[in-house]
């Protein structure tokens, strides 16, 4: 693949969740403009992903503070923190949800990029650069019905993100959000084949149905490959400039009010 210079060959990325799905793809991206990539994630991702392997699991302030250790021991430290890892607990009514599923949706969604943040960015700043993506969810400001505290632990991770751009800027980080809409990754994938196969409809149908009650203007859904492009520039050179915001990749979802 052939990419135009976008300031992206020789930095040291880490992207987290980088198994499958967003993660793999936006390693796959980076790894295409040049960088050196580290792919955390609890499973091993594939064997042809050109990025080295770091097992990881951030559900503990520990094993957080361990993966920064062995990225910074490895290659002194990243110029590019991709925290995507994330998940959401299982689907429930809003005031049926236990402390449980709450905290889960909270540890995995928000606190894991916090303590990743806490581990690397204080490199980037003493070196006076570093860009932090943080993988946000679209969720975040349209909660669907009984998935409250996935949205809920977005939506501060959202506000966490706004405030750590404002704390590092001044030492040349950057820290933005990319807020992902209606992908079809390989996991979703066999999420919605199940539904088609609940209600015995083809899977291309089960997508129409999710893009219709979402409103997705373009009527289709997402590839993982368009949220690593997003992700791709805002670490690039071309985004210089950008910090502290949101940036939707959604396919233009209207709100239905």
């Amino acid at each position: 693949m052939m990419l135009a210079d976008e300031g992206l060959a020789g930095l040291r990325v880490l992207v987290t969740g980088a198994s499958r799905g967003l993660g793999e793809a936006t390693a796959r991206r980076f790894a295409a403009a040049g960088a050196t990539v580290l792919a955390a994630s609890r499973t091993a991702p594939p064997e042809d992903l050109p990025a080295v392997f770091i097992p990881a699991d951030l559900r503990s302030e520990e094993d957080a503070a361990e993966l920064g250790r062995r990225v910074t021991d490895s290659v002194g430290g990243v110029d590019v923190l991709v925290n995507n890892a994330g998940a959401a607990s299982a689907a429930m009514p809003t005031l049926k949800r236990t402390d449980a599923s709450w905290l889960a949706d909270l540890e995995m969604n928000l606190l894991g990029a916090v303590r990743l943040d806490r581990a690397l960015v204080p490199g980037m700043v003493e070196r006076g650069s570093g860009v932090v993506v943080h993988v946000s969810s679209i969720a975040s400001h349209l909660p669907q019905p009984t998935e409250a505290s996935y949205a809920a632990a977005k939506a501060a991770l959202n506000a966490y993100s706004r405030e750590l751009a404002t704390a590092v800027g001044k030492d040349g980080v950057r820290v933005v959000c990319v807020l992902p809409g209606f992908v079809v990754t390989e996991g979703a994938a066999n999420h919605l084949q199940q539904l088609a196969d609940q209600q015995g409809s083809g899977l291309d149908d089960v997508k129409q149905q999710i893009v219709d009650h979402l409103n997705v203007p373009m009527g289709r859904p997402g590839d993982p490959e368009d949220v690593a492009e997003m992700i791709a520039f805002l670490a690039s050179s071309r985004a210089k400039w950008l910090t502290g915001a949101q940036f939707r990749v959604d396919g233009g979802i209207i709100p239905v009010v």
